[in-house]
């Protein structure tokens, strides 16, 4: 059985393998998601610079008055909705999407889908 430390290696090398081809540039930021046991992550990123353009997660204080528990499904809804506002607030419309090496299923695809339906583009 593999234990917490070698799924994570290994999650983090299927991250930097998909992050040789997922390169944010200005016109067209990178989502990038990071889920962990009670929580969910995104962030728009701008590569060329190296900045955090937009960030959203269930331990903002807003999301976090709205969800009861982060690391579920319904969570990465609402934080998948709040990053999109937050992007095209910052006239940000077209990313790349960077699931960070966890398999798009579950949160990571449900983020994915309600950043969508609020107008995101990936």
């Amino acid at each position: 059985m593999l234990n917490k430390e070698d799924k994570n290696a290994k999650r983090k090398k299927r991250h930097l393998r998909s992050r040789k081809n997922v390169i944010g540039t200005a016109t067209r930021p990178r989502l990038n998601v990071f889920r962990s046991l009670g929580n969910i992550y995104a962030q728009v990123i701008n590569d060329e610079t190296g900045v955090t353009l937009v960030s959203a997660s269930t331990i903002d204080k807003e999301i976090k008055a709205s969800v009861e528990y982060g690391g579920n499904i319904e969570a990465a809804k609402i934080v998948g909705k709040a990053i999109a506002e937050r992007a095209k607030a910052k006239g940000i419309d077209q990313v790349v999407f960077d699931r960070g090496g966890c398999i798009y299923h579950g949160r990571i695809a449900a983020l994915a889908t309600a950043a969508r339906e609020a107008g995101l583009e990936f």
